[in-house]
């Protein structure tokens, strides 16, 4: 499903190059849920962003679903990425003005899905994710814990193949990481392949894969 070959990505920040990504050569198969661990600078991050299609390699290739992504104009990408991947933040990044209800139905509108769609979509994201009760709340009714699980229903309502987490449970206390964490596992178990970074080992350890991010260069199985 997401295979990486010898990606390069460098940045300049004030008068200096920062090597963010040196050769690094990945495969990840459809349904497989991979921790990607590091310190504050190693490259988590890019990696993640340059697996989600928000960031071009400067060298290397990038295959996604079988497509190789070098080739794709930017709306392309767009295309393939509102398709195939969905993305869960740690600041939860929902719209306050709308209700949990309104923040997952979001995608769906701007992708131009039939109202009806829309609406059961949305109705069975909410019960799988126990929201069907806060469906009407506002992002600041909601505690931390069922923002983020908001987020993730929004983050799943275009069906993707791929889930990316960045520090999902960064902003929560220990129960609500764990039920967020215990959430996005159970999506993996339904066929999504999940993608977490994080600095916690003892959520890096639930993953069936670890990759660590030192100095750009990722580790396999550390």
């Amino acid at each position: 499903m997401i295979r990486l070959e010898a990606i390069d990505r460098s940045f300049q920040v004030g008068g200096e190059w920062v090597h963010a990504l040196r050769q690094v050569s990945l495969e990840i198969p459809a349904g497989d849920y991979v921790a990607i661990m590091g310190p504050s600078g190693s490259g988590k991050s890019t990696l993640l962003n340059m697996i989600g299609l928000l960031d071009r390699p400067d060298r290397g290739r990038y295959l996604l679903g079988g497509i190789d992504t070098a080739g794709l104009s930017e709306e392309g990408r767009a295309d393939l990425r509102r398709d195939k991947i969905g993305f869960v933040f740690q600041s939860f990044h929902l719209i306050p003005r709308l209700t949990a209800a309104e923040n997952v139905e979001l995608p769906l509108v701007l992708a131009g899905i039939d109202p009806h769609e829309r609406k059961a979509r949305v109705a069975d994201l909410l019960r799988q994710l126990n929201l069907s009760d806060r469906a009407r709340h506002r992002p600041d009714q909601l505690s931390g814990g069922q923002r983020q699980r908001v987020a993730i229903a929004r983050a799943l309502a275009m069906r993707p193949a791929v889930l990316l987490a960045d520090e999902p449970t960064g902003n929560l206390d220990l129960t609500s990481g764990r039920e967020v964490v215990e959430t996005l596992e159970g999506m993996n178990e339904k066929g999504i392949s999940l993608l977490v970074v994080t600095h916690d080992p003892a959520i890096g350890g639930r993953a069936r894969r670890r990759i660590r991010m030192v100095d750009g260069l990722a580790e396999e199985g550390a």
